[in-house]
């Protein structure tokens, strides 16, 4: 991934807090078939190995368990906010026109080794555990108990544990970094005054980028 300088980020707890806030990866492997990518929601766990690991399942139907029985490289990409820019945002459109269009966004990339874990005890905590986080902001949340034991059963055998050995981890938060400070206030202030949810977030993010 091709990162200027400004738009980088390598530190550690960053790059995991954006992981647990967008966990939805597009887990891309090459394979005999060719590249190939899968929509997966990854679990951070801290161990193994320095930056950990990420763990989720996938359908047993899903070749992808197989391709990665023995280990195989991958890119997990995460996605976060994304979002047009309009020269209309910059303050210096109008005295010097020297400006263009562009794209913000933020994205993480994970390089590491992919394997399946064919453990049913692993199974079902990891199911457990990724349950409880992402149920913990519902007013009733639901949990493995609350199913048929021969329904959840019939469930956990439907689907296979893959994990990822993480060896890198890069995050690109494209932000308007590079634009003067003029062009970031006006810029923030054109999407607050778009009334979208989308573009809110955004300038929340950009003031939060550009103030560090």
């Amino acid at each position: 991934m091709y990162i200027p300088k400004q738009f980088e980020e390598t530190r550690s707890v960053r790059l995991h807090e954006f992981i647990g806030a967008n966990p939805l990866a597009t887990l891309v492997i090459a394979g005999d078939a060719g590249l190939t990518a899968n929509h997966v929601p990854l679990l951070l766990r801290s161990e193994p190995g320095p930056d950990g690991c990420l763990a989720g399942h996938v359908a047993r139907s899903n070749p992808l368990w197989q391709q990665a029985a023995q280990g195989v490289p991958c890119l997990a990409i995460f996605h976060g906010l994304q979002h047009y820019i309009s020269p209309n945002g910059y303050a210096t459109r109008a005295q010097t026109r020297r400006v263009v269009p562009t794209w913000n966004y933020e994205v993480v990339h994970v390089r590491g080794s992919l394997r399946t874990v064919a453990d049913a005890a692993w199974m079902r905590e990891l199911v457990a555990e990724t349950t409880t986080r992402h149920e913990a902001g519902q007013p009733a949340p639901w949990t493995m108990d609350e199913a048929p034991a021969d329904y959840l059963d019939g469930m956990m055998n439907g689907i296979v544990g893959i994990q990822i050995d993480i060896a890198t981890m890069i995050g690109k938060f494209k932000l308007s970094q590079n634009q003067p400070a003029a062009n970031q206030r006006s810029l923030v202030a054109r999407l607050r005054a778009s009334g979208s949810s989308s573009a809110l977030e955004m300038a929340q993010a950009i003031e939060r980028r550009c103030s560090e």
